[in-house]
């Protein structure tokens, strides 16, 4: 009974969702209507939409875990470049994509350079979302495998521990899926706004909360914090040390350069996140929802990294020997679980699964819309009827679904046996591999009419890939006779990708067809 307000709350949440999906069946019947809402989404929605994207669960536990280490807020520093580049994406790339009506961005690169530059780019996209997907995914599991110790009055081992994990992901794939696969995009983002009305709540009382167990109260978080509190201008000894920005992630140079490609990236040229931006009614308030999320996205961050801060000043005043050592994933889950009051419990908990079921409907969503734009629709040719399409789409949703559970799964088992790997670096550390490559194609084709083929740019693209893996990977570098390998931080790999993909695609002339079309 001491947990059953806790299942009420959080029974409530699944049930609501799973209506508000449902109920969007007769909108989407359309490719339209399944893939943009008929770009009649109120541009409020297309907020909260954008910041449920964003705020995955990875977030939830990853932002509270680098507050933890850190004690200080050094990782919100990289907001300031998410500012600046969606004023970019807001006023460079949605006019564009508005202006060629695409569903699939990658359409724009078609009209650019060719069918081999869209393919490329949109075969990179789906990939590289499917990793960085099923590694967010286990993630959510976390509170289902504290919850388990709770109950059964012992540590899980280490393959119990690979079992919940699987099963929940399994579990919440699937019911994201069902709703998804049905009402489209506007159950995306309908439930979307649902879900950060449930977010912010969770971590709001969540904050406030832990202030209220903290004995000293401000005074005891002022000491806390460690130096830098925010700005780290990588002057570690004085004078402006550029390996040493090159090699740390929370820095002001990362803040201002690296975070700003990572967020042309994410939020310029990633599907999942540009298709809720082109639901809009025109792209003035599809500009004005993207600048905003980035305003709200940074109060937001700023206090999962304080609530991290505050566990581990919280835990340092009342230790315990059964907190979770070594894995700062699960000291936020363990707290919800040990000392939340019930129903506030409830509600963090539906928070986590809010934020997982929100990412990954419009992770769904979007990869059905680029398989089956880029690659099956064509295909099918002008004479395809509207249920033909409809079902491509909707079987497309449930197989990307399966994909992402595998890789969720694999993700689990290797976490299970390395609980040390941080979260945030795994996510975004997927997503630098390949979206700088992307991102240098798009810039080509914005900012130059006779650069870029279709030739140059696939050459580009993997040469962008290249030098991101040798700066990277240690063991790669050591292969090639480097004995001291120099590794950048995650958040500079997008900015490399991008800065060696364009150099090399200005190699390479459009050709004269494209050219007398004049695309862009």
């Amino acid at each position: 009974m001491a947990y059953l307000l806790d299942i009420l709350v959080i029974l409530g949440y699944f049930g609501l969702i799973l209506g508000i999906g449902l109920s969007q069946r007769s909108k989407s019947g359309s490719v339209e209507g399944f893939t943009l809402g008929d770009r009649q989404i109120p541009w409020w929605a297309v907020l909260a939409s954008i910041i449920a994207a964003e705020i995955s669960a990875a977030t939830f536990l990853g932002a509270p875990g680098e507050g933890f280490e850190n004690q200080n807020w050094t990782y919100v520093q990289l907001a300031i470049g998410t500012i600046l580049a969606r004023v970019f994406v807001a006023v460079v790339f949605i006019p564009i994509y508005y202006k060629h009506g695409v569903i699939s961005i990658y359409e724009f690169l078609q009209t650019r350079f060719g069918p081999v530059t869209r393919k490329a780019a949109s075969i990179t996209f789906m990939v590289t979302r499917v990793l960085a997907m099923g590694t967010r995914l286990y993630v959510s599991a976390i509170i289902v495998v504290l919850a388990f110790e709770m109950f059964a009055g012992r540590p899980v081992q280490p393959m119990e521990k690979f079992w919940l994990f699987s099963v929940a992901l399994v579990l919440i794939s699937l019911l994201t899926a069902l709703y998804t696969s049905i009402g489209g995009i506007r159950a995306v983002i309908w439930t979307d706004f649902i879900q950060v009305g449930v977010l912010v709540a969770a971590v709001g009382f969540s904050a406030v909360f832990l202030l209220g167990k903290i004995d000293g109260g401000w005074g005891a978080v002022a000491a806390q914090i460690k130096d830098p509190v925010f700005f780290d201008w990588g002057t570690p000894n004085g004078v402006v040390d550029f390996a040493y920005i090159l090699t740390h992630e929370y820095t002001m140079w990362a803040a201002f350069i690296a975070s700003t490609f990572v967020t042309m990236a994410t939020h310029g040229i990633d599907q999942d996140t540009v298709q809720r931006m082109l639901t809009a009614k025109n792209r003035r308030q599809s500009a004005v929802a993207t600048i905003l999320s980035g305003v709200v996205d940074v109060p937001i961050v700023a206090t999962f990294v304080f609530i991290g801060l505050l566990l581990s000043l919280y835990y340092q005043q009342h230790p315990t020997t059964a907190l979770p050592e070594g894995d700062s994933r699960e000291v936020f889950p363990y707290f919800i679980l040990h000392v939340m009051p019930g129903g506030l419990r409830g509600l963090v908990v539906a928070g986590i699964l809010a934020t997982a079921m929100g990412s990954l409907s419009t992770a769904l969503n979007a990869l059905s819309t680029s398989f089956t734009r880029d690659f099956i629709l064509p295909r099918l040719g002008a004479d395809a009827g509207e249920a033909v399409k409809m079902r491509v789409l909707r079987w497309s949703t449930l197989f990307f679904a399966l994909a992402i559970i595998v890789v969720g799964v694999v993700t689990a088992w290797y976490v299970t046996w390395h609980p040390e790997t941080r979260i945030i670096p795994l996510v975004l550390g997927i997503l630098g591999y390949t979206f700088g490559s992307i991102l240098g194609i798009f810039l080509v084709a914005l900012f130059t009419k006779t650069r870029g083929n279709d030739f140059g740019n696939v050459l580009a693209m993997v040469a962008g890939f290249l030098a991101v893996l040798v700066f990277s990977v240690s063991e790669v570098q050591s292969s090639c006779g480097i004995d001291k390998p120099f590794i950048i931080a995650f958040p500079w790999r997008i900015t490399l990708g991008t800065l060696v993909t364009v150099g090399v695609a200005l190699c390479f002339r459009t050709s004269g067809a494209k050219l007398a079309e004049g695309g862009c």
